[in-house]
C-alpha cells in the first residue's frame, strides 16, 4: 500500500491509501483533503501513520510525524457547504420525503455534477458519509413508486407562494442521448440544438422569480404546442390553483392550442408572429406612418383560427428603439447577402430577401422594405381584457420569460442534466426528479445569497472543518472563513457563520 495526492475539482489535494495487486490500483481509503501545505503534511502523515499501524518502530529519539505534540488529522468535511445544502433543502420541506440516499444525490449534483454511481466520490470528498452506492438503483426506484416528484412540487408551489389568479411561465427544452436506436420516449425530434440523436421533451413550468414548480417528460417528437396544456392542467390539479395566467413564447402560438388553454379555463400570454403587424397597425400606419415613440405601446385584434374555431384575439404591440437597431443590423446583414446571391458570388442558400424570377435570382427590395417597417416591433397575444392587464403589464409579464432560460441553462450546464446514461423510461424520469429538486435549491440559495449557486459553491466549498486527535484527545478546528464566504453566509436565513 501506498499513499496517494490528487488533485480535486475544487483546486484541494486529496489523500488516499491505495493498494496495487496484480497491476490493479485499488483505493482502500479516502484520508482527507488538504487546501494548504500544512494541512497536507498532516493528511500525508495520518495515511503513513494508518499504512504501518501496529508495527514496531526503533525509539530514536525522532520528532513526531504527526505535526505539534502528535496531532493527528482523523478527517475534514466541507461542513460549512454541506449545512448550507441541507438547510436550504429543509427549509424547502424537502426532507418530507424521508430519503436520505435522494437528498445525497440532489445535493451532491449541486456541489459537483456527475453520474448517479459518481456521486459517492463527491460525497468522499466533502468528507459526508455517502451512501452505499449499490442502494442508488432501489431509491431511484423507490422515487418513481413514490412519486416523489408530486411531494417536491408541493413543496416548491408552497415555498414559491403561488396562489390565485397566480402568473406562471413555461418553455420547452430538449435533452439527448448518445444512443442509434430509438424507443417508446427516447426518439428523434425537432432538436433545438440542432442534432439528430434520440431525445425527450422537457417541459418546466416556474413562478416569475424562475423558481421551478413543475417539470414534465414527453417524447422526443411530440410537438411543443401540445406539451402545454397537460402540464397546465397537472399543475392545477395537483395543486387546486384557479385563474392562472401561463406566459409562453411564439412556438406555443396556435389558433386551436389558445383556444384549448381558453376552453380549459386559462389565461394566457403569448409572443405573436410579426408578420401580421402592418394588418393589425394598419390605423396607425395610416394616421403617422411607421414612426413609433421609444417604449410605445399599441393595441388591435385580429381573428385568429378559421371556421368554428374562428376566434378574435388582442393583440399587444410594443416598439423599442434598442430592438430597432438591432433589428436593421440584421435586415442589412441578410439584404447583404441576398445581394452576392443575386451576383453569383455566394451559393444560394436559406437566404431572406432573394427572390427566384425567370431571369435568374435578384433580391426582392419589397420583403426588404416590408421588413424595415416592422423593425423594432414586437407582438403578444393573451386572452386577457385590458381592465385586468393594460397593455405595458402584458409586455412586462411576457419579458420575464427569460427566467424559464435562465433555469434551463443552470439544469443543463451548472446541474448538468445530460448526458443522460438512464434506459429505462422509470429511471430516466427518477433522474429528471433529482435535477428538479438540485434545480429548486439552487434556485433557492441564488435568490437568498443574490451569488450564483456555482459562486457560492466555489467560496464554500474550500472552508473545511477539520478532526484532529492530539494525544487521545479529539478536537474540531474550525475553519477560518474569508470575507467573501462571510457575505454569502450572512445572507442566508438560520446559516450561522462559524466564527460569529
Amino acid at each position: 500500500m501506498f499513499v496517494r495526492k490528487v488533485k480535486t475539482a475544487s483546486g484541494a489535494t486529496a489523500v488516499q491509501i491505495v493498494e496495487k495487486r496484480h497491476g490493479v490500483r485499488r483505493i482502500v481509503a479516502h484520508v482527507g483533503s488538504a487546501h494548504d501545505y500544512a494541512e497536507l503534511a498532516v493528511l500525508i502523515a495520518s495515511a503513513r501513520d494508518r499504512i504501518h499501524a501496529g508495527q514496531q518502530a526503533l525509539d530514536l529519539d525522532a520528532p513526531a510525524t504527526g505535526g505539534a505534540a502528535g496531532a493527528v488529522v482523523t478527517g475534514s468535511a466541507s461542513e460549512v457547504l454541506w449545512n448550507v445544502l441541507c438547510d436550504a433543502y429543509r427549509r424547502l420541506g424537502f426532507d418530507q420525503l424521508a430519503e436520505e440516499v435522494f437528498r445525497a444525490l440532489a445535493l451532491a449534483r449541486i456541489v459537483e455534477p456527475t453520474s448517479t454511481s459518481a456521486a459517492v466520490g463527491v460525497l468522499d470528498e466533502l468528507g459526508v458519509v455517502a451512501p452505499p452506492r449499490n442502494t442508488f438503483p432501489a431509491a431511484l426506484r423507490r422515487c418513481s413508486d413514490k412519486d416523489c416528484r408530486a411531494v417536491l412540487a408541493a413543496a416548491c408551489t408552497v415555498a414559491s407562494r403561488v396562489g390565485a389568479a397566480s402568473l406562471v411561465l413555461y418553455d420547452v427544452t430538449t435533452l439527448h442521448f448518445e444512443v442509434e436506436h430509438e424507443d417508446t420516449l427516447r426518439k428523434v425530434g425537432m432538436s433545438k440544438e440542432r442534432r439528430v440523436d434520440p431525445q425527450i421533451q422537457v417541459g418546466l413550468l416556474v413562478d416569475p422569480s424562475g423558481f421551478p414548480l413543475e417539470v414534465r417528460c414527453f417524447e422526443g417528437n411530440k410537438a411543443e404546442t401540445t406539451t402545454l396544456l397537460p402540464v397546465l392542467e397537472d399543475f392545477r390539479k395537483r395543486h387546486d390553483v384557479e385563474d392562472m395566467v401561463v406566459v409562453a413564447d411564439a412556438g406555443m402560438l396556435s389558433a386551436s392550442n389558445l383556444n384549448a388553454l381558453e376552453d380549459n379555463g386559462f389565461s394566457f400570454i403569448v409572443g405573436s408572429r410579426i408578420s401580421k403587424a402592418p394588418y393589425d397597425l394598419a390605423a396607425h400606419v395610416e394616421r403617422h406612418g411607421n414612426a413609433f415613440d421609444d417604449g410605445q405601446v399599441l393595441e388591435s385584434r385580429r381573428d385568429m383560427g378559421t371556421g368554428k374555431a374562428k376566434r378574435s384575439r388582442r393583440v399587444v404591440y410594443q416598439y423599442r428603439f434598442a430592438r430597432h437597431k438591432h433589428d436593421d443590423r440584421a435586415i442589412n446583414a441578410m439584404v447583404d447577402r441576398a445581394e452576392k446571391v443575386a451576383a453569383g458570388t455566394r451559393p444560394l442558400k436559406k437566404d431572406r430577401f432573394v427572390r427566384i424570377a425567370s431571369t435568374g435570382t435578384e433580391v426582392d427590395w419589397g420583403l426588404v422594405e416590408r421588413a424595415r417597417q416592422l423593425a423594432g416591433l414586437k407582438g403578444y397575444v393573451t386572452n386577457l381584457a385590458e381592465s385586468t392587464m393594460d397593455g405595458h403589464k402584458v409586455v412586462a409579464a411576457y419579458h420575464d420569460l427569460w427566467q424559464v432560460e435562465a433555469s434551463f441553462r443552470m439544469a443543463k450546464s451548472d446541474l448538468r442534466a445530460r448526458p443522460i446514461f438512464h434506459r429505462e423510461r422509470d429511471a430516466i424520469e427518477a433522474h429528471l426528479t433529482v435535477v428538479f429538486a438540485a434545480l429548486a435549491v439552487s434556485r433557492h440559495l441564488q435568490d437568498a445569497a443574490g451569488v450564483t449557486i456555482k459562486k457560492l459553491v466555489t467560496a464554500l466549498r474550500p472552508l473545511r472543518t477539520v478532526r484532529v486527535d492530539v494525544g487521545g484527545h479529539p478536537i474540531t478546528a474550525a475553519p477560518q472563513i474569508t470575507s467573501g464566504a462571510r457575505a454569502i453566509l450572512d445572507r442566508l436565513p438560520t446559516i450561522t457563520a462559524p466564527g460569529h
